[in-house]
């Protein structure tokens, strides 16, 4: 995040390169650089003898080489950026010769999602020399809660952690469904405002009482009513709430406890760090890692590894969600 502002910050300066490259597997940042370079670098009288969008299943190299060779029309500059390079992924290298002489008068804007350049290669060291080459990486799941809290912080928003983690539960490490999620609270509430688990559920549609969420946590409790309870509202509505992403958030839960017990350093922070979880939820693992002693979580992650087989209709066709979520929590009370 502190590269793409500096980057933001150098073209509000004038410091603007020729060529960026913006890659990797989150494609969040790469589409906000490419919309504020799109929307911020030309007036709107330039724009339309100057600003031209490709998409690279639709052109070639030579196509772009050729238009960013080209002069600007009654403007200091002209601005070329291709969406969905990485349809250029084959012929891609061939912007060597380009990168190694650019022109001054072109900002060239390649969005290279889900992929990178090998730093190695001739064509990326003259993209860094010449240009920008900027890698989007994916968020490991326990930093997006920071992530969450800082995008909001910026537009005078606060989260509660909880409302937060279900953010995360449900969207998982995708940017750009959390940050749309977050618009719409952001169109509903207040500046100022603190978003809760009752905004959540409210207005994006998450139930607080019947979600992985707090499934995850009954079984932590080893509250069995709870638990069965929730497994029959998922039962219920399955499009709601798939088996597969069940099962695989449970048995992520007692992996990362299992990774809890196997710990020599259970310092709170070590503790977070390590298992990958916000401290504020700690004390509901340290709640499940005694009721749960080691050989239990290892028996029960071996039983989820079944389930979630038979979840993909793997030699248990006959099975319904119902079945396979009563056969789940069967093995993890007893």
């Amino acid at each position: 995040m502190d590269e793409v502002i500096k980057i933001v910050n150098d073209i509000k300066s004038g410091t603007i390169k020729p060529i960026y490259f913006l890659m990797g597997e989150e494609p969040y940042y790469i589409d906000k650089l490419s919309d504020y370079i799109e929307q911020n670098v030309l007036s709107e009288e330039e724009k339309g003898f100057n600003q031209t969008v490709f998409y690279g299943r639709d052109v070639t190299v030579e196509d772009i080489v050729s238009s960013a060779k080209r002069y600007p029309m009654m403007a200091e500059r002209q601005v070329i950026i291709v969406k969905e390079a990485q349809d250029l992924t084959k012929t891609i290298d061939k912007l060597e010769s380009y990168a190694e002489n650019p022109m001054a008068t072109t900002v060239l804007v390649v969005c290279y999602k889900y992929k990178t350049l090998d730093k190695r290669k001739k064509v990326t060291k003259l993209l860094a020399k010449n240009g920008v080459v900027y890698e989007s990486k994916k968020l490991y799941e326990n930093q997006v809660g920071d992530w969450i809290k800082r995008v909001l912080s910026g537009k005078k928003y606060a989260i509660e952690p909880k409302a937060s983690a279900m953010l995360v539960e449900f969207l998982g490490t995708d940017l750009s469904k959390i940050n749309n999620e977050l618009e719409k609270l952001q169109i509903i509430l207040p500046k100022g405002a603190t978003i809760t688990p009752k905004d959540i559920e409210e207005n994006i549609g998450f139930s607080k009482d019947f979600n992985v969420f707090e499934l995850r946590k009954a079984i932590g409790e080893r509250n069995q009513l709870k638990a069965y309870t929730i497994a029959e509202n998922f039962a219920n509505n399955p499009k709601d709430n798939p088996m597969v992403v069940t099962t695989s958030l449970v048995f992520g839960f007692f992996v990362q406890l299992l990774k809890y017990h196997g710990l020599k350093d259970k310092n709170p922070k070590n503790v977070a760090t390590v298992i990958g979880v916000n401290p504020y939820f700690l004390k509901e693992y340290d709640l499940a890692l005694k009721n749960y002693p080691m050989r239990k979580v290892s028996q029960v992650v071996a039983a989820l590894r079944e389930i979630d087989v038979k979840s993909k209709g793997v030699g248990a066709s006959a099975m319904s969600n119902g079945d396979l979520l009563r056969e789940m929590l069967y093995h993890i009370f007893n």
